[in-house]
């Protein structure tokens, strides 16, 4: 017997929304480092969140991209720092490993064309990339943005009323 194809839907609580939410929660602390250019090199920034819903085999990676973010004016940026952060998205997505992890401790698991940039991370199967400041600050940055959207997805469970469980999938 055929199980019927079904569309995935993503995580329950980390919605777009959301995603946005966290973004924003760290948003200031971008900005007041964005002109500092021993944190922000090139004065620019951009974050890929991905949907944990949504892990690495169950869809293609562009339709498991939950939320996207540029700080800066795109039109200046000296590299595709996009491009950048998706790359390392991509890695921690499909190792469900932080990409200096991937780097310093796993390179026998590097296919062709894996980024050798650390700056993604993956934290409980949240996965952001980060790119245009320095490494570290990379991982920092979308470190915090993941550590933020696990708080946000932990508050909405608990604001859901006692007893309300996740929808049955149907067919």
């Amino acid at each position: 017997m055929n199980e019927p194809h079904r569309t995935p839907v993503g995580s329950h609580y980390v919605t777009q929304a959301l995603a946005r939410q966290a973004v924003g929660l760290v948003s200031p602390m971008i900005e007041a480092l964005m002109h500092d250019r021993s944190i922000v090199g090139s004065g620019f920034l951009y974050l890929v969140v991905m949907n944990p819903g949504m892990p690495a085999g169950s869809v293609p990676f562009d339709e498991a991209v939950l939320y996207e973010h540029a700080f800066g004016d795109r039109d200046a940026w000296d590299a595709d720092y996009a491009a950048f952060a998706r790359a390392k998205a991509l890695l921690s997505w499909r190792s469900g490993r932080d990409g200096h992890e991937m780097q310093q401790l796993y390179p026998q698991l590097l296919r062709p064309h894996d980024t050798v940039l650390t700056g993604g991370v993956c934290i409980d199967g949240i996965v952001v990339g980060a790119s245009g400041a320095f490494p570290v600050y990379d991982e920092m940055f979308a470190g915090t943005v993941a550590v933020c959207l696990r708080a946000l997805a932990r508050q909405a469970r608990l604001a859901e009323a006692a007893g309300v469980s996740l929808d049955v999938p149907r067919e």
